[in-house]
């Protein structure tokens, strides 16, 4: 099989493109990955000195990768492919719009727009350049969550009918700038876009997912939130997302999935419960990139009384951020426009689920939290 090679542009270099780029730079064969390579040959900041300081400490000090002062330049480079969007989440419309608009392929970091609009607006984008276009949610491209994937469809545990996860971080926000990105309403501050995403992920993986619901979308949503005194965006939001049989559809599942992020205290353990008829799947935190998973089977006829555990460990180079830039590599290699593993229904799903202007009364809107005037680019 002839090798592919990805050429990645970097539009950022924050905390996140740094471990990005790190995990771009493992070699792929330790991972068992022999079809996809990555060479990072662009990287955009506000100052070509901050480019060249994240190329000298990230990228090894690479004489041929190219620092530019500009995002612009980095969209034009002929020795580009594919664009990584690391920057704050009310930029990601933008730097994604202008990205696509010059042809290049483009995974955009999590949450990837501020609302369902604007992510329709670039999928759109993207078709009519004929570019592929997806959302950086990685926790669905690493190992476990394939395997747990695997385990659900099998139908060994029947079927899923409770889903608890929760991610949370205490990031100590009495003492945070009020520019910070998690405080500040103007960079979409607040837990539901920056830490939700992640307790959903596995909610779509399980539910959304599953054979049995035939890709039916939520029948109910309900949500309610604390909003800090201290800027107003969210600091403790919960979640109640709920699937249903639909005739119309040919769904037959009936589940929920309870659902929490909070930015002022730390996550517990377990992570993610996923309770089945005949089981349990209980996955470690950190909910992003769990390492472990347990699964429970239950003893014939005695639903919940344990017959065995089962635990599954998994360890590998790198933090786990390469899997996803995997599978953008495969899909620019074969010509497709989306990933099948986190296609653009999926990110459609998660952003109307915290939007405020759903037609469904869904999270941000239950709990008042509103952007500033001017953050969201397209609106309903």
């Amino acid at each position: 099989m002839t090798l592919f090679t990805l050429r990645w542009g970097i539009i950022s270099t924050g905390w996140i493109a740094e471990q990005v780029v790190s995990d771009l730079l493992v070699d792929p064969t330790t991972r068992g990955t022999n079809d996809v390579v990555h060479k990072v040959t662009a990287v955009g900041s506000r100052s070509i000195e901050k480019a060249q300081k994240f190329i000298n400490e990230f990228v090894n000090g690479d004489k041929t990768v190219k620092a530019y002062g500009t995002y612009d330049k980095v969209y034009a480079d002929k020795n580009v492919d594919a664009i990584y969007i690391g920057t704050p989440h009310t930029y990601h419309y933008t730097n994604a719009l202008d990205a696509l608009k010059a042809k290049k392929h483009v995974l955009c970091e999590k949450p990837v727009t501020c609302n369902a609009a604007e992510l329709r607006s670039l999928i759109t984008t993207a078709k009519e350049n004929g570019v592929f276009f997806m959302e950086a949610l990685w926790t669905r491209f690493q190992p476990l969550a394939k395997e747990v994937k695997e385990l659900i469809d099998s139908g060994t545990l029947g079927l899923p009918v409770v889903v608890h996860a929760d991610f949370s971080v205490d990031f100590g926000i009495d003492k945070l700038p009020l520019t910070h990105r998690m405080l500040d309403p103007k960079l979409g501050g607040g837990a539901i876009l920056d830490l939700g995403p992640y307790p959903l992920i596995w909610t779509i993986l399980a539910l959304y997912e599953h054979p049995a619901n035939k890709r039916t979308k939520p029948s109910n949503i309900t949500g309610t939130m604390y909003k800090t005194p201290i800027t107003g965006v969210d600091c403790n939001t919960s979640y109640i997302v709920t699937f249903s049989p639909n005739s119309s559809t040919g769904s037959t599942l009936a589940a929920q999935a309870v659902l929490s992020c909070s930015m002022n205290v730390a996550s517990h353990n377990p992570g993610v419960t996923i309770r089945f008829e005949k089981g349990t799947i209980v996955i470690d935190a950190p909910v992003p990139c769990p390492l472990r998973y347990t699964v429970q089977y239950f003893q014939e006829g005695k639903p919940g009384e344990i017959a065995r555990e089962d635990i599954r460990t998994f360890e590998y180079v790198g933090s786990g951020w390469h899997f996803q830039a995997d599978e953008v590599a495969r899909c620019v290699r074969d010509g497709k426009l989306e990933s099948e593993l986190w296609s653009h229904d999926k990110s459609i799903l998660e952003m109307e689920v915290f939007d405020e202007a759903s037609l469904h009364d869904w999270v941000r809107r239950q709990g008042g939290y509103r952007f500033p005037d001017g953050i969201e680019k397209v609106l309903l």
